[in-house]
């Protein structure tokens, strides 16, 4: 594992970008994190992030390669746009363009412009995002496609040569849960599973297995099935 490069990390406090932090801290001497505040209906998972990132910092020799932290405040700008399901109380369903009423037009996009001019700014050279075309929901900017054309964009826009790095990107719900795993043992996965937060109603009163969340929103059931998939390939 290279050591010599630092990396800027798209945290949000969920199980993918925890995962996707962790494997970071694995492979980096410097790891710096940035979150979004949005409008998101599940604004508590911005809570999640400290208790998250000090627990990461307790394992093995993280604490020493995990730097800043940052938090851009988007406002209302993006539910402002226009309302769905994850930005107001509008019920989760499938929309007539075939995708989930979850869907904010252009977050990742606009995610990864901030999170490039913050690395701009912080001589970082990688950013570290946990899109994922395998195992989702459906939205078309976590697609391998629009990720790669959004690295060209920030490259020739900032004059600058970074590299979007999506350790998800190819593996399903199961095999988040089986890196997690590797990457940190049963401290990594305890951790995830109490700390990290993934329901759309941003349920935090219901425990399961896999952690706390309403249960039936798709982002609970994507986490539930790929740890019941998980437990299962384990046996």
């Amino acid at each position: 594992m290279s050591h010599s490069h630092s990396a800027l990390v798209l945290f949000s406090g969920g199980q993918d970008s925890t995962t996707c932090l962790a494997w970071a801290l694995a492979r980096y001497s410097h790891v710096e994190t940035v979150g979004f505040a949005y409008g998101q209906r599940h604004a508590v998972e911005l809570d999640c992030r400290g208790p998250v990132r000090q627990g990461l910092a307790a394992m093995q020799d993280w604490g020493e390669r995990l730097g800043d932290d940052h938090l851009v405040d988007l406002g209302a700008s993006l539910a402002g746009i226009g309302a769905t399901a994850l930005t107001s109380d509008e019920d989760i369903r499938m929309t007539a363009e075939g995708l989930p009423s979850t869907f904010v037009p252009g977050r990742n996009l606009v995610f990864l412009a901030y999170a490039g001019a913050i690395a701009y700014r912080r001589g970082l050279r990688r950013l570290v995002a946990g899109m994922c075309e395998t195992d989702y929901s459906g939205y078309p900017d976590c697609r391998d496609d629009a990720v790669k054309a959004m690295q060209l964009a920030l490259n020739l826009g900032m004059d600058r040569r970074f590299v979007v790095e999506t350790p998800l990107m190819w593996v399903d719900k199961a095999a988040t849960w089986g890196l997690a795993e590797e990457l940190g043992g049963a401290p990594l996965v305890e951790l995830i599973v109490e700390h990290t937060h993934s329901c759309y109603l941003g349920d935090r009163t219901t425990r399961h297995d896999w952690g706390r969340g309403c249960g039936t929103c798709p982002a609970c059931e994507l986490r539930a099935a790929g740890w019941r998939r998980w437990r299962e390939e384990r046996l």
